[in-house]
């Protein structure tokens, strides 16, 4: 899987924002996409204060999430760490194990914000801007905005707001637990985000696609002397 847009990864920070401020400007949110048949999660592990990063990404059947294709890559990070500009960290070494696939999934669910970003471009919008391919941000955790909380059954969900625009919804996926952050990356919309993300997670609170690449990307790791 190859991406249809290229940029520069030798950046400054700096640049970077200047980068994603004209990125954003191709999103596209919309609700036109059918249900894709295969998805592809993503994750990157590496060791704090290490500059090798590995990445995984797992292509599932959907909507039964059976497993199809996996593959991994390690690269050293071009990237220093700097909050809202993780993309520009991860992105390198997750290319090159989507490089790998030998099938093109129809969603990229990501481990990571979309939209829910201070300049509405995150890792998810990042990734499908540069694959022209519908992407989904999945969060553990706010990055920007603020929301009620959401009623506790699963499927209750409030929507995420920066002032009073709609930047993404915090969703129950799992009666009585904790709730995700879900925004739309490129070429989905706040309604579709909402139904895949419930599609991706029908036992647990966090995505198959996240568990898989998660489990996936640290057997990996550990395989190559990192810590577990």
């Amino acid at each position: 899987m190859d991406p249809v847009f290229r940029h520069p990864w030798n950046l400054t920070p700096t640049q970077a924002v200047h980068l994603q401020n004209e990125l954003a400007n191709r999103v596209r949110l919309t609700d036109e996409p059918a249900w894709p048949r295969l998805v592809c999660g993503l994750d990157v592990s590496y060791d704090r204060g290490d500059e090798l990063f590995f990445a995984a990404a797992v292509v599932l059947s959907f909507p039964n999430l059976a497993i199809v294709e996996t593959a991994t890559a390690a690269a050293v990070s071009p990237f220093p760490y700097v909050p809202g500009l993780l993309s520009f960290r991860e992105i390198p070494v997750l290319a090159a194990a989507l490089a790998k696939l030998e099938t093109r999934p129809g969603l990229l669910a990501c481990d990571g914000q979309g939209m829910a970003h201070p300049r509405r471009f995150g890792l998810a919008c990042h990734l499908g801007v540069l694959y022209d391919t519908p992407s989904l941000g999945l969060a553990k955790s706010r990055l920007t905005g603020r929301a009620a909380e959401p009623g506790p059954e699963r499927g209750d969900w409030t929507w995420l707001l920066e002032g009073t625009e709609r930047i993404g919804t915090v969703l129950r996926t799992r009666t009585g637990v904790a709730p995700l952050f879900v925004s739309p990356g490129h070429r989905l919309g706040f309604a579709k985000a909402r139904e895949f993300a419930l599609a991706l997670c029908p036992k647990w609170r966090l995505p198959e696609t996240t568990r898989a690449a998660h489990g996936l990307v640290n057997e990996f790791r550990r395989a190559h002397g990192g810590a577990g």
